[in-house]
């Protein structure tokens, strides 16, 4: 039987399922996006289409299966002040994220590395790591946030803003890997400020925004977005490489007491 020549787990057949995860050491990767506004300069999907081109890259240079990418998440702090956003609820996402797990499993999935690319779907997903790891004695659950997944990959996406959305790295990896997602005719009046520095609360974009927008999309470029890109690509690959050989530090099972 023929295996399948590229890693992106919709294309396979049943057949070849099974070759895929074991060649990658029972490895799969899930890319979660979102699907919310990006101010007047960028497409709703960026998270989306960001999750999906990364995760693209890294299976198909590794050779670990990719589900399909989840195009919804947590977005409930964009408010309804602008068009676009559409939001899942936590529990939803959870219970979204958990489901996939689940079937995953059912396929022979041991080593789930779920991939986020929204800031605000870090908190479900973990809770879905919880579910998954405490009913699967067998399954390492890893959730990676694309923006915080090594010291340079922050620091870029830091540089602008605190708080940033659609800002100099969002709108520079978009120009360097989907341009049609970006309206360059818009870029030098779509910067808007961080205002959350020292503030208590956590506060929806409807009012520590005025566009949508926090941090300088006027000076992104297709240039930084090739060479983030990369580093993004780079760090993803060598994190995912390591947890394919990782081992549990203890054997112990979940549900087995301890002796007296």
């Amino acid at each position: 039987m023929a295996s399948p020549s590229n890693s992106q787990w919709s294309q396979a057949t049943w057949q070849e399922i099974p070759a895929l995860i074991s060649q990658a050491d029972k490895s799969a990767i899930l890319p979660v996006g979102a699907t919310e506004q990006h101010g007047p300069h960028m497409g709703c999907g960026m998270d989306t289409v960001l999750a999906d081109v990364l995760c693209r890259a890294v299976a198909d240079a590794l050779k670990v299966p990719m589900l399909p990418v989840l195009p919804y998440g947590c977005s409930l702090g964009h408010s309804r002040r602008w068009p676009g956003t559409i939001a899942l609820n936590p529990v939803t996402l959870i219970n979204v994220v958990k489901e996939i797990g689940d079937w995953a499993y059912y396929s022979g999935v041991r080593r789930l590395f779920i991939v986020n690319s929204h800031v605000t779907n870090a908190a479900p997903l973990r809770c879905a790591l919880e579910m998954l790891r405490s009913e699967y004695d067998d399954m390492m659950v890893s959730v990676i946030n694309t923006a915080t997944m090594s010291p340079r990959v922050k620091q870029f996406h830091h540089a602008d803003g605190d708080d940033w959305h659609a800002n100099d790295a969002e709108t520079s990896l978009m120009l360097a890997q989907a341009p049609e997602m970006v309206r360059e005719d818009q870029l030098d009046y779509a910067d808007d400020p961080d205002r959350t520095g020292g503030l208590v609360f956590s506060h929806p974009v409807n009012r520590t925004s005025l566009n949508g927008v926090t941090g300088r999309p006027s000076i992104s470029s297709a240039e930084k977005g090739s060479n983030w890109f990369e580093w993004m690509v780079e760090d993803l690959s060598q994190i995912i490489s390591k947890g394919r050989k990782e081992q549990p530090p203890l054997v112990h099972s979940y549900s087995s007491r301890a002796p007296a």
